[in-house]
């Protein structure tokens, strides 16, 4: 019986397999199709995912990438790991090394919470479920792009981008602490150290233990991550052109005005206004197509903000897809991101109707932000955004405030241990 049960779903994984690779086989194929029938539509596809990826993600994540595998090289990570374990480990039931993680992706933005996790089960900092658990609910957008894209570049309200923000980072906490649930049963990763003596010194003490068991020279340290750094944002920036061109075949072949039908029943049921179907659609696939859609949209501002929330907290497939490249050669699986993703949506969807009276917007010229015309190009929220330099040396500084806010959190969370220690001395 039991043989039966194995064979059964060794057949059922084979043909999910084989399904897949028609599945993928098929879109190669109709994409070159395009490229070939298209080719002036698939290059301006390709130029706008290329100023995408260099004028904005590049500048955005480079600091992150190469500050983050610095800290990890040099025991940072792990000395916050004993510090944070109080907290983590109760509250989202992950490792204490999964607060830098947390810390860095809710200030970076998509899709830096994975890469992180990554990092932590290649070095067995996290098992698989609690890799699954932390990328789940740190990989998040970053405060520029909805308080400077969304907020200013869209809907050109200063008001929209403070609840955005709120219910996006509200929602994945409240994410994070539903997933604590998941696989609970599931061994821990213990704190690394022994378990006697103070927590500075067994953080101390695990910082001293990892870098030894590193052992690169700073030198090479840093060479290393930059290169790392850089082969890892090529590949994002291969993911974005390349959903660039399939949003654009499918637009040019009505596929997306097609499926946006199926999403108005969906959006009546909630008490939406059914004109945001196309948003809801766009942002399917990509997170950008949908927020701009939800702007352009002829609906109230709450329901066009509502919306917008939900497209940011999804986050596209195309994210996802880099989320699971950047995943590979570890053995977390991507189906607890996926759901995790839809809960998010839906979270950051109530929270914002509930924040929305809180904070009495109204779409009234006070609120309104003057900005030059619109440009013709696609995905015009790009012409708002900061120069590269600029939006270069904030996302450094915004690196460091989160690591130092990060040591403050670990610092507060510390003391209770310190005073326990204290009194037993006593």
């Amino acid at each position: 019986m039991h043989v039966n049960t194995s064979r059964r779903r060794n057949r059922t994984s084979a043909n999910t397999g084989t399904t897949g690779t028609y599945a993928l086989a098929a879109i190669a194929v109709l994409l070159t199709l395009f490229m070939i029938l298209e080719p002036e539509a698939a290059f301006e596809a390709s130029v706008t995912g290329l100023k995408v990826w260099w004028d904005i993600v590049f500048p955005a994540l480079l600091p992150f990438f190469s500050g983050s595998e610095v800290l990890m090289g040099l025991g940072v990570v792990h000395c916050m790991g004993v510090l944070m374990e109080p907290l983590m480990r109760p509250v989202f039931n992950v490792p204490g090394a999964g607060s830098f993680v947390m810390a860095m992706g809710l200030a970076s933005g998509y899709p830096i919470g994975a890469v992180l996790t990554a990092k932590l089960r290649k070095k067995s900092m996290c098992n698989k479920y609690e890799g699954e658990r932390l990328m789940s609910f740190c990989n998040t957008a970053d405060p520029l792009f909805m308080n400077g894209a969304v907020a200013v570049g869209m809907f050109r309200n200063v008001a929209v981008g403070p609840v955005i923000m709120v219910a996006h980072y509200l929602s994945a906490l409240l994410v994070g602490v539903c997933l604590r649930f998941y696989k609970v049963g599931a061994d821990i990763t213990k704190v690394p150290g022994k378990r006697s003596g103070f927590v500075l010194v067994k953080a101390l003490r695990a910082l001293v233990e990892a870098r030894r068991d590193d052992g690169r020279p700073f030198g090479q340290l840093i060479g290393d991550a930059i290169r790392q750094s850089v082969n890892s944002l090529l590949a994002i920036g291969g993911f974005i052109i390349l959903f660039s061109v399939i949003i654009r075949m499918a637009e040019e072949a009505g596929a997306l005005s097609y499926a946006s039908r199926f999403s108005t029943a969906a959006l009546r049921l909630v008490g939406i206004d059914p004109d945001l179907h196309t948003s809801l659609v766009g942002g399917l696939f990509e997170i950008t197509l949908g927020t701009q859609s939800a702007d352009q949209a002829d609906a109230p501002l709450l329901d066009r903000v509502i919306i917008a929330s939900a497209v940011i907290a999804w986050s596209g497939l195309s994210v996802h897809a880099q989320v699971s490249a950047m995943i590979q050669g570890t053995d977390m699986d991507m189906k607890p991101y996926v759901v995790s993703r839809m809960l998010h949506a839906v979270l950051a969807g109530i929270i914002t109707y509930i924040l929305w009276p809180l904070f009495g917007i109204q779409a009234t010229p006070a609120q309104a932000v003057q900005v030059r015309p619109l440009p013709s190009e696609p995905m015009r929220w790009t012409y708002y955004l900061l120069p590269w330099a600029t939006r270069l040396k904030l996302s450094a500084a915004t690196f460091v405030c989160a690591f130092v806010s990060l040591i403050v959190l670990a610092a507060l969370t510390s003391l209770p241990s310190l005073t326990n220690g204290d009194s037993r001395r006593r």
